[in-house]
């Protein structure tokens, strides 16, 4: 399937069932909501899919199962983040067997690489591969910075099509665009900079909180693109709370809560990680509560007419 780097990509979270396997139905069923609501594409295998949990044969079937749900409405994008270079291009392949249309590359995981190493790395992924692939430039959260000038020196590559900058430095964009201009299909990958990024030139947005709000999610995105920032900036200041718990650590938990409160998910998530507890939990629910008694139901479907 052509893949079209723009709009909404949801960073879907990996559903499990009680004995921590993948869970079809859960996967259905929040899957059918993203593409109700009008997204774009969809990500599996991402930092919010758990990948460091998941081995790349069941990242291949997570891709499959996505596929065969989807049935070529959108296009599937599988995350590639595995600790060696051999892993990578291996999973590479495949993603492309099982039906990904395209990769979402990180640099190597756990080795915190050099500018020389990372260079290498990326390059020679996208050797073992026929798919276009997006970078993903998230140093905030696994210590490898690909900074604008290193993204102007792989604009060499034709299967460097788009970039996911999760910097959490909104100034990245312009920076980018001033080296390269249209080279790269930029997306943000930060919820909580979103719009702001959309504003300075960003084409799509691999979102989090979509997967338990996809139509405000969408709405805000097609506003956006609109020029109607007015509207668009009044269900992202209504959003802002719960697109906060996009950046923390326990982002995962945070966002598979807020599915199984609004029944598109459940809560279980793979050890090490443990589902939200305590006090720490009756926050994030209340944060989920305030939100949904004040939902902007209008302004959004005037947003998703947009």
């Amino acid at each position: 399937m052509k893949l079209n780097w723009e709009g909404v990509f949801p960073a879907v979270t990996t559903k499990f069932d009680e004995n921590l396997q993948i869970d079809e139905h859960w996967t259905r069923v929040n899957t059918e909501a993203q593409l109700d609501a009008g997204v774009n594409g969809i990500v599996v295998s991402g930092s919010l899919g758990e990948a460091s949990t998941l081995d790349m044969d069941e990242k291949a079937a997570l891709v499959r199962m996505t596929a065969d749900m989807v049935d070529g409405r959108v296009p599937i994008v599988c995350g590639v983040a595995q600790r060696s270079t051999k892993d990578a291009c291996r999973m590479a392949e495949m993603a492309a067997e099982s039906g990904a249309a395209g990769l979402m590359l990180l640099p190597p995981m756990l080795y915190t690489s050099d500018r020389r190493e990372t260079m290498t790395f990326l390059r020679t992924v996208a050797g073992a591969t026929d798919l276009p692939i997006m970078l993903y430039n998230n140093p905030v959260g696994y210590n490898v910075d690909v900074t604008p000038e290193m993204f102007q020196e792989l604009a060499d590559e034709p299967k460097f099509e788009a970039v996911k900058e999760s910097s959490d430095d909104v100034r990245r964009i312009t920076d980018i665009i001033n080296l390269v201009g249209d080279r790269y299909r930029l997306f943000t990958g930060v919820d909580n900079i979103a719009l702001e990024a959309l504003m300075l030139g960003a084409v799509g947005w691999i979102a989090g909180l979509v997967d338990a709000f996809p139509r405000e999610t969408v709405a805000i995105y097609r506003l956006a693109k609109a020029g109607r920032y007015a509207e668009a900036v009044e269900i992202y200041r209504w959003f802002m709370p719960l697109l906060h718990l996009d950046v923390s650590t326990k982002l995962v938990q945070n966002i598979k809560l807020a599915e199984a409160m609004v029944g598109r998910g459940t809560e279980t998530v793979r050890p090490p990680r443990l589902p939200l507890a305590g006090e720490e939990r009756r926050r994030v629910v209340r944060t989920i509560e305030a939100a949904l008694e004040s939902r902007p139901e209008e302004l959004v479907a005037k947003g998703l007419a947009a």
